[in-house]
């Protein structure tokens, strides 16, 4: 009895062994760029970068697109593989190794053509960066796809895509005289969600605090995650 249980565990060293050797092969050759890297690298280059989910739009056809993080930078992933199982495991702050390509589509930069793994360990949540004072320069651009709250903003505009709720949201405001177009997404906040239905109260001239990812489109184009109204001039 105990040569058999002797032969049996050697047998299951061998292949814990293999199995710890296949997984030291699969990483080898694996280079995971910093932000830093990925924001030198050209359009259209490969990219391998690790970060973690803080939000992501709805799931289909086998696709999801996620609004990812770090401590360095942030990255938005276009319709990266995924399964409807897997989708169900992006939960906020799960970290990712991303395979892709880096592009850029009307001023967004991103990744394409993605593919992803999980990663155990650590799980990290990044916290809103003021970006108020960065609308209307240079800086802005720099923090794109981040976390962040912008202050004090007037409501200008509202208008529903399609004529009617259900869809996409165009929220244009203004700060110091100048005016931002921003976006209520429908695949990231739906229409049951309160930040969708925040929009149904407001009006032009009051003035909001809009926490949301620094999207671009031809322009800042923020993608709103939560908004609060400062006071109504109406």
């Amino acid at each position: 009895m105990k040569k058999i249980f002797a032969l049996t565990l050697a047998v299951l060293m061998i292949f814990s062994l293999a199995a710890c050797a296949k997984k030291e092969k699969k990483d080898d050759g694996v280079k995971v760029m910093s932000y830093a890297e990925y924001d030198a690298a050209a359009m259209d280059a490969e990219v391998v970068i690790e970060c973690y989910v803080q939000a992501h739009q709805s799931w289909w056809d086998n696709k999801i697109t996620v609004y990812a993080q770090d401590e360095d930078g942030a990255y938005f992933i276009y319709e990266m593989a995924c399964s409807e199982e897997d989708a169900a495991k992006l939960t906020k702050g799960t970290k990712i190794r991303v395979t892709g390509v880096k592009g850029e589509w009307a001023g967004e930069i991103e990744v394409m053509d993605a593919t992803f793994e999980i990663l155990g360990g650590d799980t990290w949540i990044a916290e809103p960066m003021d970006a108020t004072e960065m609308l209307g320069t240079d800086d802005l651009v720099k923090n794109q796809n981040k976390l962040a709250t912008f202050k004090g903003l007037t409501i200008e505009k509202i208008e529903y895509k399609n004529g009617e709720p259900g869809d996409d949201i165009y929220v244009t405001v203004s700060k110091d005289g100048k005016s931002y177009d921003f976006c209520v997404e429908r695949y990231l906040t739906a229409p049951d969600t309160d930040v969708y239905q925040a929009f149904a109260t407001l009006k032009a001239g009051d003035v909001v605090d809009i926490e949301g990812f620094i999207y671009w489109y031809n322009g800042v184009n923020t993608h709103i995650v939560g908004v609060s109204k400062s006071y109504s001039k109406n």
